[in-house]
């Protein structure tokens, strides 16, 4: 007996109805999709997708439709050497403010002996972006070919690159259509979107930063959700995958801006790290370690990375990394020489303007979205795609959140340029800082860590 013909239309009503698409109705839809000479109209897309966010997926179906956005493009695991396939582990963040973590993350991994094909992206929204954080380095090239990406992975362990032009056609075709039929926020889509890509590098390991707090990108139900869902569909499909829930409600560490961020990076793989910064380094490092079966317990792992920061192997990863991907010789012996000021070479705003506290008390928050938003109006962030950035304007945290400061004291530095009136931008800095009278305990960075084994003992 013929198999029944997949007609779009009753797919779409299926969906909307609240009934589950078979693996051939998502292989079916995802070929169509990516077809050159396609028989399904962008409306049809746009219909599908607003009938996923509404009713949602299973998470087989959410699995399978992962699956099948990998399978529409090319894959990198085949360029993997048999030899080091149980090596290659990456990291993907939701994004946050002042979030340098991959920059660090990955040269500290490389030195412990793991791949890292980090493909990164560019900012969304408020949130940086680490691919343009990485260009305020002179030279430095995210575009690289999947050839590239093998050889510099031989010869140096990790690379931060853009995506390659084959690797999950089908995300880039349904995310054009999200962004204009208000689907971006579809836990399932965000699901196939991430993970796609990720498995797409044919990782033994994968950890995912997702925030909560007022930084992060949606509520913190909806974050805890997503990070559910995303760990249980990367183990779903053979990837040791780990959430970490991380605080988002103040900056990640005390540089927000893109040179300014590279510049307390590698302070951190200088081995001067904020606290904040090596706390997440070391902890989500030392998970990849461990799940790559490169150290005997998860403690050994994060061990691993902490010396790796301190003896300074992670630093000659970053320097070989940078000379790998375009950067001149002496140029990234200058970043990555402990006795030189990375200014000599990192572009820097030409004004710098002290946010100071109009109350005396503990400083319990530096509101991380007033933050990203004001650094954004200075030109650090994009308002329409294709903007260009001004790689020098940031924010330069001076007080940490606990810290017993005066009416009066510098909280803040803002880097700009030119001579505009910033009085708008320094009242809302100042508004943004909860002052309390009295002591309080902080809470933790880490808020939780979400395994495949927690989430099954949920069930």
């Amino acid at each position: 007996m013929a198999a029944e013909k997949i007609d779009i239309v009753s797919l779409i009503a299926k969906k909307r109805d609240g009934k589950t698409w078979t693996t051939e109705d998502i292989e079916f839809v995802v070929k169509e999709v990516c077809k050159k000479e396609k028989s399904i109209q962008e409306s049809q897309i746009g219909a599908l997708l607003m009938a996923v966010r509404l009713k949602g997926m299973t998470t087989e179906e959410t699995i399978q439709l992962t699956n099948s956005m990998i399978a529409s493009g090319g894959v990198l695991n085949d360029l993997w050497p048999k030899e080091w396939r149980h090596l290659v582990v990456d990291k993907h963040s939701t994004g946050g403010v002042g979030d340098k973590i991959s920059l660090v993350l990955a040269p500290a991994l490389a030195a412990c002996g793991l791949k890292v094909p980090m493909i990164s992206g560019r900012g969304l929204g408020h949130t940086g972006g680490t691919l343009d954080k990485l260009e305020s380095i002179p030279g430095y090239n995210v575009s690289q070919s999947k050839e590239d990406i093998r050889r510099i992975l031989e010869e140096v362990g990790c690379c931060i690159v853009g995506q390659t032009e084959d690797l999950v056609p089908a995300d880039r075709i349904f995310y054009a259509i999200r962004d204009v039929t208000a689907t971006v926020d579809s836990i399932p889509l965000i699901v196939g979107s991430i993970i796609s890509k990720k498995a797409a590098e044919g990782l033994q390991a994968l950890v995912l930063d997702i925030k909560v707090g007022k930084g992060a990108v949606s509520n913190d139900d909806f974050m805890r959700q997503l990070a559910r869902d995303m760990v249980s569909t990367g183990n779903g499909l053979g990837i040791r995958t780990t959430g970490f829930l991380t605080r988002m409600d103040s900056p990640l560490g005390k540089m927000v801006g893109n040179a300014l961020e590279v510049a307390e990076a590698i302070e951190c793989l200088r081995g001067n790290g904020h606290p904040a910064i090596v706390e997440l380094v070391t902890q989500q490092g030392g998970q990849l370690v461990f799940d790559a079966k490169l150290s005997a317990s998860l403690e050994d792992g994060v061990a691993k990375i902490a010396h790796a920061l301190e003896d300074g192997s992670a630093l000659e990863k970053f320097r070989q990394m940078l000379k790998s991907q375009g950067v001149a010789s002496n140029v990234a012996d200058v970043l990555c020489s402990e006795d030189r000021d990375v200014f000599e070479i990192l572009p820097k705003a030409s004004h710098k303007t002290d946010v100071t506290s109009l109350k005396s008390g503990f400083l319990r928050e530096i509101d991380s979205l007033v933050c990203a938003e004001v650094c954004k109006e200075l030109g650090a962030g994009r308002t329409v795609a294709g903007q260009k950035l001004d790689m020098t304007v940031g924010l330069e945290i001076k007080s940490n959140v606990g810290d017993n400061i005066k009416a009066g004291d510098v909280v803040m530095t803002l880097h700009h340029n030119g001579k505009a009136d910033y009085s708008k931008q320094i009242k809302r800095l100042q508004d943004c800082l909860s002052i309390s009278k009295d002591p309080f305990t902080l809470h933790p960075l880490i808020e939780e860590r979400i395994r495949p084994e927690d989430i099954k003992k949920a069930k």
